[in-house]
């Protein structure tokens, strides 16, 4: 039975990952969809269970966590939000064939690819610190503090990029689509078997 395909994509806050997987779902021709993470925290107006997120109580979260249900998971900046990502997610979407995105962070992803180290891995950030920072103090949406949060982390994990097969600079959103679109279209004829490894 061939299996459909993950994909790992993972970058420094403030990249904007998020717009370019929503714009790349949208737009291409792959049968791509969006893992649906599980998460702690309250749904905001408009957000769906089991669509935006799946929405699970702190103490849903840690019994799953002690059985061993996730692939990875930790708790977001320090504020008591938990998000992860559920095994029996990822293992459905890939038996019904469906190329799955995980918009993931680093440790997330070291995670993941030791239960499925054929996941097309790929890296989006600005390209340097500097234009990092320059966008997050654009945003004007966090603190001097949660900034300079994000920045540390940020340099972490720029530091571990050398870990995903493949790396965009983020330079326009238009061009990064195509970039990435193009990518996983070379993946199209990899025959991949429904297991783990």
């Amino acid at each position: 039975m061939t299996c459909g395909k993950l994909i790992i994509i993972s970058g420094p806050s403030g990249a904007g990952k998020s717009s370019v997987v929503k714009r790349l779902i949208a737009e291409s021709s792959l049968p791509l969809t969006l893992s649906v993470s599980a998460t702690t925290r309250l749904p905001r107006p408009g957000e769906v269970d089991g669509r935006d997120y799946h929405f699970l109580s702190h103490e849903d979260f840690s019994l799953r966590r002690e059985r061993g249900e996730f692939l990875e998971c930790k708790e977001v900046f320090g504020r008591g939000t938990w998000y992860g990502t559920l095994l029996e997610t990822v293992s459905t979407g890939l038996n019904l064939g469906k190329w799955l995105i995980l918009e993931i962070d680093v440790q997330g992803a070291l995670a993941v690819l030791g239960e499925f180290p054929q996941a097309i891995t790929v890296f989006v950030h600005p390209g340097s610190m500097t234009e990092l920072e320059n966008r997050l103090r654009h945003r004007a949406t966090d603190s001097e503090d949660a900034i300079r949060r994000r920045l540390d982390v940020a340099a972490e994990e720029m530091a571990l990029r050398h870990h995903y097969t493949h790396e965009i600079i983020n330079e326009t959103l238009d061009k990064t689509v195509g970039q990435l679109d193009q990518l996983l279209q070379q993946y199209q004829g990899e025959k991949i078997p429904c297991s783990k490894s």
